[in-house]
């Protein structure tokens, strides 16, 4: 029989591990992004390694969180999908709000969501269970990752340098998700591959 404190130990480990965002303590610039499938809001079957060769940025989202607002109601988050598509890459919105909570979608929702945001993303995933949010960490909306065309993991982190619900504050900010992505084109090294999300806390089901 394990001694009591032994097993208590043994449980805090595990709890431990199985927090939402401590998956991100695995990922690795310059390593493989974890591989994942998933089904998108129009019913389609979607996995990452449908899009070897290709640029992949997956974007966690929440239309209720004020920070994602700020992106939407700029225009500046449908402009970046617009701008990925450009330069050949892929855009994965993800959904990672359980049921009851804040930012859940099905499939109609979310596809009216994309139609009132104007947005541009190749797919929306649906993850109301957390599967993919857990596999990268994802800890707020907006999180942003973009993969190589090699597979590899280029940046994870925010979309901008300026924590902040203000669309002012948008063009003062270091961009970036922008400048990954631009690099990542470009073939050149990312400037900052990971830097501190910022957002609403990811709602995961609990």
């Amino acid at each position: 029989m394990m001694p009591k404190i032994h097993f208590w130990l043994a449980l805090a480990a595990l709890s431990f591990v199985s927090l939402p965002g401590l998956a991100a303590a695995a990922l690795k610039i310059g390593a493989p992004a974890p591989a994942f499938i998933g089904v998108d809001s129009n019913g389609q079957t979607v996995r990452l390694a449908d899009f070897k060769g290709k640029t992949v940025v997956l974007e966690w989202t929440n239309d209720g969180c004020p920070y994602v607002g700020k992106w939407y109601r700029s225009g500046a988050m449908q402009q970046l999908q617009r701008d990925a598509a450009r330069l050949g890459a892929v855009w994965l919105t993800i959904a990672s709000s359980g049921p009851g909570e804040q930012g859940y979608v099905d499939a109609a929702q979310a596809n009216a969501d994309t139609k009132s945001r104007n947005a541009d993303p190749s797919h929306v995933l649906l993850d109301p269970q957390g599967v993919i949010g857990h596999l990268y960490g994802a800890q707020t909306t907006p999180h942003i990752f973009v993969i190589r065309p090699d597979g590899n993991l280029a940046y994870m982190g925010g979309a901008d340098s300026i924590a902040s619900t203000r669309v002012e504050d948008i063009r003062k900010a270091e961009p970036y998700a922008r400048e990954a992505l631009e690099a990542v084109a470009a073939g050149k090294p990312v400037p900052h591959p990971v830097t501190r999300p910022y957002g609403c806390a990811v709602k995961y089901s609990s």
